[in-house]
């Protein structure tokens, strides 16, 4: 054997119980999470600035440990009580992806996890007021549909919107076989709205002048209150009186005609979607799965007022109740949040 062979051969046994050392030292334990918070939309940095969904759970929530998630939207922070907050971005598309992004990673340990889709909404003025939190029990999809112009549909139909295999409006029966509603806990739905429901919520007198306007809403004309619905989810910001109608009844038909649609948001069917294939997974239970949204705006314009113009007002998140709302859903979902880390080995 010549020198460089005996060089290479024992260079070789040097190196082998290395790599075999390597290859079978056991993978760090994932993390247990108790609960995750998840937010849509965020104004500017986590911390600090003007504040948009996240930076009030991240601040009041010491969501301090930052860890990256290069497949996400966004970094995920993390807080000693084993409390996770997510920002999703806007839209069904980045908050399925996102969610699905941390609901697979190997870091975290989901399996008894509770999740708090928490964001602001516009409100049906006939069920909210301004400021007001609704826990949702069914989440609607607004997007899956076929469509026609409004100015080419029959005069005998109501919208041009027609749910998918069916060929008019409101066509029976409702076929949601393809995540065109979920379903929440309705216990975990109930518990968390006796729970929340006597929370003072911040109220303001520009927010009673806003109230005003809605003459004829006997519950938009009421301060600010906690209570449960349907909430639709589009990606869509859509507005107006006409839209409120078809989101009303578009709700009825998907729960046959149980549903009473109060909210709408962009993102939750999104997120529902990958909380949903991460339960087929076994990564996540979806009984342990909440959405609260609360009113910054309401949904159509005040009487006397175009949809048009009202839409105009709301341009670049000028919301009549923006921050009121911010600060309801922080302060109403962290009630269950607190309830849930601090009787965590109960609820286990």
């Amino acid at each position: 054997m010549t020198l460089a062979s005996r060089l290479a051969s024992c260079f070789l046994l040097y190196l082998f119980p290395t790599l075999l050392s390597a290859q079978t030292a056991p993978s760090p334990k994932p993390i247990p999470i108790k609960v995750v918070v998840v937010a849509m939309l965020e104004a500017g940095e986590d911390t600090g600035d003007m504040p948009g969904e996240y930076q009030l759970w991240v601040e009041r929530e010491h969501l301090d440990q930052i860890i990256s998630v290069p497949a996400a939207f966004h970094h995920v922070r993390l807080n000693k009580d084993g409390v996770l907050g997510i920002l999703t971005g806007a839209g069904t598309a980045k908050a399925a992806a996102s969610v699905m992004a941390v609901g697979i990673d190997p870091r975290f340990d989901f399996s008894k996890a509770y999740w708090l889709i928490a964001g602001i909404a516009g409100g049906d003025p006939a069920d909210v007021s301004l400021g007001s939190a609704v826990w949702a029990e069914h989440v609607i999809d607004g997007d899956l549909a076929y469509e026609i112009d409004a100015r080419q549909i029959p005069a005998e139909w109501p919208t041009g919107y027609v749910p998918l295999r069916h060929a008019t409006p409101y066509e029976p029966p409702a076929q949601p076989d393809s995540g065109e509603v979920y379903t929440l806990n309705p216990s975990l739905v109930s518990w968390a709205f006796h729970l929340t429901q006597s929370t003072p919520l911040p109220d303001s007198e520009e927010l009673r002048k806003a109230r005003e306007r809605f003459a004829g809403f006997p519950n938009a004309a009421k301060p600010p209150f906690v209570t449960k619905g349907d909430e639709l989810s589009s990606s869509t910001f859509w507005h107006g009186s006409k839209m409120n109608e078809w989101a009303n009844t578009w709700t009825r038909y998907y729960t046959n005609g149980t549903g009473n649609y109060m909210v709408c948001g962009m993102e939750d069917t999104g997120t529902l979607q990958a909380l949903t294939f991460l339960a087929q997974a076994g990564r996540v239970d979806f009984q342990r799965v909440l959405v609260l949204r609360t009113v910054s705006n309401y949904d159509q314009e005040p009487p006397g007022i175009s949809a048009a113009d009202s839409l105009k007002s709301l341009v670049g998140r000028k919301y009549s109740a923006y921050f009121q709302a911010l600060e309801a859903a922080e302060t109403v979902g962290d009630k269950v949040v607190r309830e849930f880390v601090a009787h965590w080995p109960a609820r286990e």
